[in-house]
Order: C-alpha cells, then structure tokens, then sequence
C-alpha cells in the first residue's frame, strides 16, 4: 500500500514552513544576485546553468510537497538532491574559474553542504522504517 502525504503534512504544515524549502530559495536568490555583475559570455555559459539548478532544488521541492504520496514526495526530494548536486558543480567552476570573489563562492559552497545534510536527513525521516 502506498503511504499518503499525510506523515509529512503533519510535519509541514504549508511550503512557508518548510525550512530546507526556504533555505533553497535563499540560495538561489544569492547566486541571481551575484550572477547579474557577470559579463554576457560568463552569464550565458555557466550562468544560466547555475541559475537554472539553483532554482530547480526549491521548485522540486515545492512540486513533490504538493503530490499526494509520500513516494512521490521522497522521488522529487532526490531530484532536488540532484540538482543541489548540479549546483555545486556548477558553482566549482565559477571558483576554479575565478568568476566570482573567492569567500563568495567558498560561503556558497558551504551553504550547499548544509543544505545537503538537511535534505538528506529530511529524506531519511520520510523512508518508512526498516524491519
């Protein structure tokens, strides 16, 4: 049998509420922020690609909170993994590539382990128990 949304709609009462949803938009809000300095050619290479990953961990996360079993939620909490992943390697670059200031990228950086960590906790309270 397949477990409705209900376990979690008890944790999290609304999107608002959801703290590794609102961390994700901080994030993304942050990289939007820095990329606007950037010139054409860095904006339409990795920029874009940046911007697109960042924003996709929270739309994710938004979608999966709004299906109805918690299967579903679980599978898009591992795309927005994904693309918290995708994220990081695209903000390497930027570091390796010096396009953004040094503590910049490395706070970005980190922001994303944290987020990871808690994503990854966050899944794993989801996970019906093993027998």
């Amino acid at each position: 049998m397949v477990e409705p949304v209900n376990k979690i709609r008890f944790m999290i009462k609304s999107l608002e509420e959801f703290k590794i949803y609102n961390l994700s938009l901080e994030l993304s809000d942050e990289i939007w922020k820095a990329l606007l300095k950037w010139n054409h050619f860095d904006k339409d290479t990795i920029g874009k690609q940046l911007v697109r990953s960042a924003d996709s961990i929270s739309a994710n996360l938004s979608e999966g909170l709004g299906r109805f079993h918690t299967k579903e939620f679980i599978n898009f909490c591992y795309y927005a993994r994904g693309s918290l992943f995708e994220t990081k390697t695209w903000l390497t670059k930027v570091k390796s590539r010096n396009l953004m200031e040094e503590t910049a990228s490395e706070k970005l950086l980190n922001d994303i382990e944290v987020l990871c960590k808690m994503l990854n906790s966050f899944i794993d309270t989801l996970k019906p128990p093993k027998s």
